[in-house]
Order: C-alpha cells, then structure tokens, then sequence
C-alpha cells in the first residue's frame, strides 16, 4: 500500500497536473483508446504512459468525492492512479466494458483500501488521553492501564506510535515517487507488498531503478529520525 503512484505520476505524468496548475488532459477517443490499448498489450510501454496521462480526468473526478478537506489533494490523485494504472494493466478489451467503467471501479476499490487503513490509524490514541476515572475519582489516561498490564500490550501500542510517525517523516521529507515505492514495497497502504521487480513492471522501468529509489526514500527516513532524536 502501490504500476503505481507518481513513480507514480512523476515517472508518467507532469507534475504540474498533479499540483492542479494546469488543466487534465482530455480524454481519449473510442478509436484512440482502442488503438494505444492494443500497442500496450503489445508491449508498447509508451502506450500505457498515454493511456493513463489521458484517463487522470477520470481519477480527479473520482477522488473528489473522497476530499474532505482534510486530505492532501495529491495523496489522494496519487491513490487514484495507483487504481487506474492497475485496470490499465488487467483490463480485457474483449470483455466489452469501457475502460473507463472498467478504471472507475479499480480507482474507487484503491480509494477505499486507503480510507480503511486511514480508520485503523485514526483508532490510535494518546496514551495520555483520560480514559475513565479510578474509584477515587482519578483520572485514569492508557498509559496507567499500561503500565499495570502485559508489556506485549506497551510494546504493541508504541510500534503504533512509531507507525504513525513514520507516515508523517515519509510525507514531510520524501518526494511523491519516493513516498510510493517505500508505500508499495512495504505494503503500507493495503498490506499487500511489492517487490523491486513488481513495482518495476508496474512503473515501466528497470528494478535497479527502484532499488535506487528506495535506497534514497531510506536514507532520507533514516535521517529525518536521527534529527527526531
């Protein structure tokens, strides 16, 4: 939790669509979609750098549903693309639908694996929240549950925290490509990981290409927890 996200949209797509600068570019024809669909079932590469360029209308028309305000708007594109760039790479012509049809319904399952992941997150509380009263009249917060319990339980608690705080290094200090490897190859998304060589197939380019990219992402992580501490 990613052919997928700006390694995504960085390796296919101007960022300038992204940061919504510019206008998507329109969709294709019947005709034209037919024909790039039949080059990347060829092995074209290129193709499917078109198909998803041309279908990012569809995914910002998608992800607005799912914008509450709170949530970055290029997170929630970046998801998006993840979902259309996998029914770009699964879809069967022969089977009649539209690849648009096809695209909504994988964007919209990518956007909602993510809203899931985000309700465990959200489920995390403060170990200094007040839970509760003792029978005094105390305020009780978690950790004073904690403290009396299993230490399996602290430890579970804090490797949430620290979970936590990795999801906010990884959107402060790596860039948009990079977010997405380190997302797809350790499953932080939908739990499902990727390997270098899958994530490679699914971007259009080398695995060593990957392996540098999240070489980068890790050092970067690594420093900004160093400074943390």
């Amino acid at each position: 939790m990613l052919d997928i996200i700006i390694g995504l949209i960085s390796f296919v797509i101007p960022t300038f669509y992204v940061s919504g600068n510019q206008s998507f570019p329109q969709p294709l024809s019947y005709e034209e979609e037919v024909l790039y669909l039949k080059k990347y079932k060829e092995g074209d590469l290129e193709a499917k750098n078109v198909l998803v360029e041309r279908n990012l209308r569809l995914v910002a028309h998608i992800v607005k549903k799912y914008n509450n305000g709170d949530r970055d708007m290029d997170d929630l594109i970046s998801i998006g693309t993840i979902g259309l760039i996998k029914a770009i790479t699964s879809y069967d012509i022969e089977k009649g639908t539209r690849l648009a049809t096809y695209a909504a319904r994988c964007i919209e399952n990518e956007l909602l694996m993510m809203l899931r992941a985000e309700k465990k997150q959200t489920k995390e509380v403060s170990l200094q929240e007040p839970i509760g009263v003792d029978k005094e009249g105390n305020e009780i917060s978690l950790i004073d549950v904690l403290e009396n319990d299993d230490n399996s339980i602290i430890d579970e608690v804090d490797l949430k925290i620290k979970v936590k705080e990795l999801y906010e290094k990884m959107k402060k200090v790596l860039k948009s490509r990079e977010k997405m490897v380190i997302e797809l190859r350790y499953g932080l998304v939908n739990g499902n990981e990727k390997t270098q060589r899958e994530i490679a197939s699914m971007l259009g380019i080398s695995r060593s290409y990957v392996s540098r990219i999240e070489k980068k992402a890790l050092k970067k992580l690594f420093k900004a927890f160093q400074e943390h501490s």
